[in-house]
């Protein structure tokens, strides 16, 4: 079994003999997701998770799987060289483990230079060369992150009328503020790519990816399992 924790929910996946036979979404205040996670198998092998979570969060839901498989789970860190992939960090570990596990898992499926985007609370965007060398990465605050600083700290910018992020100018202030992140978003992977120069092939993952990936007009390939692929690799390297 295998987790991906982001800062609000858990995507998890069952594997067989290497196939996915269940997925699904964890939230720990949603009894209806915690049900179906804890019913999903009478006792998995394994379970690996790559979390971004805080201590406590981890901790709570370690002890969960613990009380309901008697499983130890195994959390993943990065690490300077895994699989051929080389971390640029001082301290390797303090790399987002998604950030490398998404790398890792575009790497298998790509020999060439990579342009890996993970798309959630954050926009996280990775360059990795054809060396395996991790070459830099961006930062960037997410949609919702984006839009509440901005409500936070302007007292003329406000709006309650739905809009969507799009692309397109906006033509009220809900619209443009939405349409300003959308492009922001879209601006940043396309500057990133330019930064990169030529060569370079486009993974996006991530609960964004799919919007993103439209917002980019299709451009590049969308692997949402990405994170879970590359924590799946790096798992087998223990296990052997």
């Amino acid at each position: 079994m295998q987790f991906d924790v982001g800062n609000s929910s858990a995507k998890w996946r069952l594997l067989v003999a290497g196939e996915v036979v269940e997925r699904g979404r964890y939230q720990a205040d949603d009894a209806a997701s915690r049900s179906a996670l804890l019913d999903c198998a009478p006792a998995p092998q394994a379970i690996w998770i790559s979390s971004v979570a805080d201590e406590k969060s981890n901790q709570a839901l370690a002890a969960m799987l613990r009380e309901r498989w008697g499983i130890e789970p195994w959390f993943a860190v990065s690490e300077a060289e895994t699989l051929g992939l080389h971390n640029s960090y001082a301290q390797p570990e303090r790399m987002g483990v998604d950030r490398w596990l998404a790398m890792l898992g575009a790497r298998a499926s790509h020999a060439g230079r990579l342009c890996v985007v993970d798309a959630g609370s954050a926009l996280t965007i990775d360059l990795v060369g054809a060396d395996g060398v991790h070459e830099g990465g961006y930062i960037i605050p997410g949609p919702g992150l984006m839009e509440r600083a901005l409500l936070l700290d302007t007292d003329r910018v406000r709006f309650s009328e739905a809009a969507d992020y799009r692309l397109q100018p906006g033509r009220s202030t809900a619209e443009a503020v939405r349409h300003g992140i959308a492009l922001a978003q879209a601006a940043a992977v396309r500057q990133a790519l330019e930064v990169a120069g030529e060569g370079v092939s486009l993974f996006l993952t991530g609960g964004g990816g799919s919007w993103l990936h439209e917002q980019l007009g299709g451009h590049g390939e969308l692997v949402p399992d990405l994170v879970l692929d590359g924590l799946q690799l790096m798992a087998e390297i223990r296990a052997n």
